[in-house]
C-alpha cells in the first residue's frame, strides 16, 4: 500500500503510538527521548505542546541522525490549565471531578526531524466532552490504575471511555497520535509514497 526509502524512528514509548503508527504497514523502530518534559517555557499551550514534541525529537535525532525521527507529546488543557499525569490517587480523582459534565481539548503535537534537518511540526486539538460522573464511578475508576499513565487522568481507549459522552476531532489524536494527519503531512514531504502494485 505505501513505501518509504527513509529510516523511521517512533522517539516515544507508548504503546498506544507504537500500535497506531504500526497502521502504516511501514518498518520503524523505537528510540526513546531522556528528555525533562517540564525543562520547556512557553506562553501559550500551543507552545508548549509542539516544544516538547520537538524536545524529545531533537533528543533521538542527535543519537540516530540518519533516520527520520517522529515524536509527539499529548497534552488536557481545561480551562486554560494543564492537567498532568497524576502522581496519585486524589490528583486523580480531583482531575476527573473537574473533568465532569464539561468539556476540555487534547493537543496532540507532532514533530518530524528528517536526515537533512528538516524540522515540520504541527499540532491536532480534539475536543472531548464528559458524561457527569459520580462519585463512585470516578472512585473505581481511579482504583483501577488506568488514569496514572495518561494526560488528564483517563484513557480512551480504555475504561475511561465510559466517562467520555462524545468526541468532536480525531479519535486517535486523544489516543496520542493523530495518525491521518501524520500520513498526510509524510506524504507531503515525500516521505512516504504510494506503492503501484
Amino acid at each position: 500500500m505505501f513505501k518509504t526509502n527513509h529510516n523511521l524512528v517512533l522517539a516515544s514509548a507508548s504503546p498506544r503510538r507504537k500500535e497506531l503508527l504500526a497502521m502504516l504497514s511501514l518498518p520503524f523502530d523505537i528510540i526513546t527521548s531522556e528528555v525533562e518534559e517540564t525543562s520547556v517555557q512557553a506562553t501559550t499551550m500551543h507552545d508548549y505542546v509542539k516544544g516538547v514534541a520537538l524536545l524529545k525529537a531533537r533528543d533521538v535525532a542527535k543519537k540516530v541522525p540518519s533516520a527520520t525521527i517522529i515524536g509527539a507529546d499529548t497534552i488536557v488543557v481545561f480551562d486554560e490549565e494543564l492537567l498532568h499525569k497524576p502522581k496519585t490517587r486524589e490528583e486523580a480523582i480531583s482531575h476527573l471531578i473537574r473533568l465532569s459534565g464539561k468539556h476540555h481539548a487534547v493537543m496532540t503535537a507532532v514533530a518530524i526531524i528528517e536526515p537533512n534537518g528538516n524540522e515540520t511540526v504541527f499540532v491536532e486539538e480534539t475536543t472531548v466532552v464528559f458524561h457527569h460522573l459520580s462519585q463512585e464511578l470516578i472512585e473505581v475508576y481511579v482504583d483501577s490504575g488506568d488514569p496514572f499513565d495518561k494526560a488528564g487522568g483517563y484513557g480512551i481507549q480504555t475504561a475511561g471511555t465510559l466517562l467520555v459522552k462524545r468526541i468532536e476531532g480525531d479519535y486517535n489524536n486523544v489516543v496520542g497520535l493523530p495518525l491521518a494527519s501524520l500520513f498526510t503531512q509524510m506524504v507531503a514531504l515525500d516521505i512516504i509514497q504510494f506503492a503501484k502494485e
